[in-house]
């Protein structure tokens, strides 16, 4: 009888030659740089494994609290209820919603407060503005989201498949071990699946928002835009989390470093 050959395991996308086979120098050199951005940016959310803190916490900070809140919902709120109540007057509707993203920015300003979030939440408000004021139709202002969404989807979905998970870099950089995680067989599984997780996240917003657009139906999309937006963002942001702090638990406090 011959032996039978072992069944990879999800998320373990190489063979078991490749385990002993270590990066090359360019592959070593961009997922640390590929990794310190993602994990900058996942420690600079709050998203940090090293921090004690609680699971709500952390969403509460990855979400900005309640001024990130604000800065990511009203801008495009508005926008969608002036639509609506205007009888669709597209100039009032974007000048009341990048005015308030502006008032937004030029608040954190005032305060000293880090203005990335809201500065960048300006230009991508503006930016979509344009592009609606210059084709004349509501639905415009939504196609940067559209775009981000398949960017972002495809992103995720890629590193998965090709076992350099966005997530595990991300992780690998906050938790100062690099790539070592792609040697160990059950953190490459579950960082498989947490960016596979992400990546239908934002491919479901654009299966829904798409037909959407295509239907020329701005008030329903600038509406579901608002509903899968914070409202999925934060459970996913949750699992992850929980999901990362499995892998590396905190070690338990000697009697003497207390």
């Amino acid at each position: 009888m011959t032996a039978s050959k072992e069944r990879p395991e999800p998320g373990d996308t190489r063979s078991r030659h490749d385990d002993l086979v270590p990066p090359s120098a360019g592959e070593s050199a961009a997922s640390d740089l590929l990794g310190q951005a993602l994990g900058g940016a996942a420690k600079r959310a709050g998203l940090d494994p090293h921090a004690d803190a609680t699971t709500g916490h952390v969403v509460w900070r990855a979400m900005g609290g309640w001024r990130g809140i604000a800065e990511s919902v009203l801008p495009g709120l508005v926008f969608v209820v002036l639509f609506t109540v205007t009888g669709q007057d597209l100039v009032v509707s974007l000048v009341a919603s990048v005015g308030l993203a502006a008032v937004f920015t030029v608040i954190r300003l005032i305060q000293r407060s880090p203005v990335a979030a809201a500065f960048g939440g300006l230009v991508a408000t503006g930016a979509a503005a344009a592009l609606a004021l210059f084709t004349g139709r509501g639905v415009d202002n939504f196609v940067p989201g559209l775009i981000t969404n398949a960017a972002y989807g495809t992103a995720f979905l890629v590193s998965a498949l090709v076992g350099w998970s966005l997530i595990g870099l991300a992780v690998g950089f906050l938790m100062n071990e690099g790539t070592a995680w792609r040697a160990d067989r059950r953190k490459r599984r579950v960082f498989f699946w947490l960016a596979i997780a992400w990546a239908a996240l934002f491919f479901a917003r654009l299966a829904v928002q798409l037909p959407l657009y295509l239907a020329d139906q701005t008030a329903a999309l600038g509406t579901l835009k608002l509903i899968m937006g914070l409202p999925l963002f934060a459970p996913m942001v949750a699992v992850t989390w929980l999901a990362v702090r499995a892998l590396y638990p905190r070690r338990a406090a000697r009697p003497d470093e207390t």
